[in-house]
């Protein structure tokens, strides 16, 4: 079976490519590389996100889950100045992240983490994601649930996910979890969830 970017370690071969992008109005210089998720370019659904964030009114860092090779984590730290811990299950993914976060003069944490094993009692601010849709509805579920206990009150969940992969229900389990769930913006079949901790 091929690896896929819920893989801890992916054994396909190392093919990286970089490019510029421009994320709330900063220039990124991003690399990825196979078997970590959107290989060439930030992908749609992380941009939207990006630019619909807006920062909660709490203090405390933000935590971004599923990171990949980090655009989400890194330019939300550059543009709030908080502290921002990134963490995925794919030891590559997370090798690219503090990668690109150096390149690019941001201080970040990384670490493995499936789901928030990896993250213990610690809380945040906010908490950013875009979940692996291919890793299955229960593992997507189960992030959009433990968020709750890893947000300081007043804390912020985003979630960006499309429609046809789980929207719906992604958006009623929040409300089931949160009390409510803001639908922030929709685009191209996608929608950014935010969802805030009382």
């Amino acid at each position: 079976m091929a690896d896929h970017y819920y893989t801890n370690d992916p054994s396909s071969k190392r093919d990286p490519k970089s490019w510029e992008f421009v994320l709330r109005g900063e220039t990124f210089r991003f690399t990825s590389d196979h078997g970590v998720f959107s290989k060439g370019g930030v992908d749609f659904g992380s941009r939207l996100l990006i630019e619909a964030f807006v920062e909660p009114d709490v203090p405390g860092a933000i935590l971004d889950v599923g990171c990949g090779y980090g655009p989400m984590g890194i330019s939300l730290a550059k543009a709030t100045g908080r502290d921002a811990k990134l963490v995925d299950v794919n030891e590559r993914a997370l090798e690219l992240a503090a990668e690109n976060a150096h390149a690019n003069g941001v201080s970040v944490t990384t670490g493995v983490s499936d789901g928030y094993v990896g993250v213990g009692d610690e809380t945040f601010a906010a908490i950013v994601t875009n979940p692996p849709i291919r890793a299955g509805k229960a593992v997507v579920h189960r992030i959009l649930r433990e968020a709750y206990d890893h947000l300081v009150v007043g804390g912020t969940l985003w979630v960006v996910i499309q429609k046809k992969q789980g929207g719906p229900s992604a958006k009623k389990l929040m409300e089931e979890v949160f009390g409510s769930c803001e639908t922030v913006t929709r685009d191209k079949g996608y929608s950014i969830f935010k969802s805030i901790r009382s």
